[in-house]
């Protein structure tokens, strides 16, 4: 380990020297001065893109330039190398882009080392230039400050936030009246994110819809087969099957969704399976071996040298309402990062595979 460290942080020689991205700079640009805080959350590192106070001291691969002094740096590097839990970083956000106002060395260390995220305290920047994109930027802002549903809702159209915002408001009232008991406006969101949009929007994409409209999202056509079909009432021809399943009214849709099985949508449900690459603490790689074992979705665990160590392959049954990305993030963070002694994973979705059928014994 301490070989692949010391290799890991050798001098880079060719290695583009320009600076990260400037915060202010990027603020002037987009006149994002108005600010909400989002809380602390777990960033992709991909999207730390520069830094408040210090973005001449580091390249654009976040690695400190060769004049800059590294004793701070040399301290993060052995606190990742003890497994030290360091304090979330500090970043400031325009739009997908972040920003670091403290922990720049530990983006750096974390960079260099291969992590995928890093939890961040984040403070938004709105960007007030009126333009189409921007306009569109702060109604999902205000979507998602709202309803803090997840930020998966992309939009194109102005206005269209606020279709959505009705529908909810709509749910929301017939939650309350068909319940008769008080039900909080942050759970009618979710439960109309989950049983209402999820389920059209995977219609929608299993259908293949989206190929005729190359420049248009998945929620894009959402709101539009939405809006249209219970909105203003009007009856459209999306293509076969999908009129059949989406009645006139919002929650007869919803109603009806909660009553399909396996065999009506054969093609929405499938087995889905992923690889997780498992660090632990020294030491405890076959008592980890044994609590992963013992998850049902868990198929084979393997240990392994390098980097990681062990492998596991999960395989679990996908669902109409959510994506396999959504199935086995969840998977992940619940259960295979709470097993004991487990310090970092890393996970890998099969784009596309090739199985041959397993040899019999008595061959």
């Amino acid at each position: 380990m301490i070989k692949y460290l010391k290799q890991l942080f050798r001098s880079n020689d060719n290695v583009d020297d320009k600076s990260i991205k400037s915060f202010v700079d990027n603020q002037h640009k987009e006149e994002a001065y108005d600010e909400r805080h989002l809380g602390i959350q777990a960033v992709l590192l991909d999207k730390i893109v520069g830094s408040v106070g210090r973005y001449k001291d580091f390249n654009r691969q976040f690695r400190l330039k060769k004049d800059r002094p590294s004793v701070r740096l040399d301290q993060v590097k052995e606190a990742f190398k003890k497994k030290i839990m360091l304090p979330p970083i500090i970043l400031y956000q325009i739009k997908d882009e972040y920003y670091v106002l403290d922990g720049n060395h530990r983006v750096s260390v974390a960079k260099k080392l291969g992590y995928e995220f890093i939890d961040a305290k984040i403070t938004e920047f709105l960007p007030s230039k009126n333009t189409l994109e921007n306009i569109i930027y702060r109604e999902k802002a205000l979507f998602l400050d709202k309803t803090k549903l997840p930020d998966t809702i992309q939009l194109t159209e102005v206005g269209q936030y606020g279709r959505l915002l009705k529908q909810i408001e709509e749910h929301h009232g017939f939650l309350m009246k068909t319940n008769d008991v008080k039900i909080e406006y942050l759970a009618a969101a979710m439960d109309w994110f989950k049983t209402i949009y999820k389920p059209l929007a995977a219609i929608i994409k299993n259908s293949r819809l989206d190929r005729h409209f190359p420049k248009r999202t998945k929620s894009d056509l959402y709101a539009y087969i939405s809006n249209h079909q219970w909105e203003k009432g009007k009856e459209r021809e999306y293509g076969i099957g999908i009129d059949q399943l989406i009645p006139k009214h919002m929650e007869e849709f919803r109603l009806k969704m909660e009553q399909l099985n396996d065999f009506e949508l054969p093609e929405m449900k499938h087995w889905i399976s992923a690889f997780i690459l498992i660090e632990v603490k020294v030491g405890k790689e076959h008592e980890v071996m044994k609590r992963l074992h013992k998850l049902d979705e868990i198929r084979e665990v393997h240990f392994v040298h390098g980097v990681f160590d062990l492998i596991a392959k999960m395989m679990m049954k996908r669902d109409l309402l959510s994506s396999d990305a959504e199935i086995i993030g969840q998977f992940v963070h619940k259960k295979v990062r709470q097993v004991q002694d487990v310090t970092k994973t890393q996970t890998l979705i099969p784009i596309t595979s090739m199985e041959k059928t397993p040899i019999s014994r008595n061959s």
